[in-house]
């Protein structure tokens, strides 16, 4: 479905991705793993349309997409759940549901079929989205982008700054998600969850891949080893 193919990206005259590929099949979940800096989001943002790659190329259904804007991604059926959630702090629960399908693709993922995956965004769907705990916000992020009803989902650090407990909750609906028709591309500092919940895992380093491999085949020294570039 997806295929990145030694992409390049900058910010101004500093490059953050080195000849980065990167393959994700139909119904696949991967996740890409590594250090603060490593590249993680840089490489989730090049995918959505918000940082175009200098360099390489990005193939989503066979198809070049590196240089469409991010309004024609999501309309090709790529959403992003972004690091901080960036919920519309004016807006209500509901609304900001509905912002995300926008893009009128037909789909599964209607409002009650969110609210069904998430109940408590049912019970909080006419609050202003800042009146929901981190761990509803970040619910609700994911919920925004499935509105969309994308192919490929992009889940950028899922666990940031939620407790275990709530962590373990979101990452407990991603099979259901998944059994959507989705694939998945999950950005993760937690090692630990990461390797639970994909099916690939790539590492990167400095803005490199420095380890890959399937999930449950990699030895927690390989992994320390790139994780820390020692």
């Amino acid at each position: 479905m997806l295929d990145i193919r030694a992409v390049d990206a900058f910010y101004g005259d500093f490059q953050a991705l080195f000849g980065v590929s990167l393959s994700v099949a139909a119904g696949q979940v991967v996740a890409v793993i590594g250090a603060n800096g490593a590249g993680k989001s840089t490489l989730l943002k090049s995918i959505a349309g918000l940082m175009p790659p200098r360099g390489g190329e990005i193939v989503f259904d066979g198809e070049s997409v590196g240089n469409l804007p991010a309004f024609a991604t999501v309309k090709r059926g790529i959403a992003l759940v972004p690091e901080g959630r960036r919920l519309f702090p004016s807006l209500t629960v509901e609304e900001n549901l509905l912002i995300g399908a926008e893009s009128r693709r037909s789909g599964p993922w209607t409002l009650r079929r969110i609210y069904d995956l998430f109940p408590v965004l049912a019970e909080r769907r006419h609050l202003p989205a800042p009146a929901l705990s981190g761990g509803q916000q970040q619910m609700a992020a994911i919920a925004r982008a499935l509105m969309s009803n994308p192919r490929l989902l992009l889940c950028d650090e899922i666990s940031l700054g939620l407790a275990p407990i709530v962590v373990r909750d979101i990452y407990a609906r991603l099979p259901s998600i998944v059994g959507e028709g989705l694939s998945l591309i999950i950005v993760e500092q937690d090692i630990v969850q990461a390797l639970r919940a994909a099916d690939h895992v790539y590492c990167l380093q400095e803005g490199r891949v420095a380890l890959q491999g399937v999930a449950n085949g990699l030895s927690r020294e390989s992994i320390s080893a790139a994780y820390f570039g020692v």
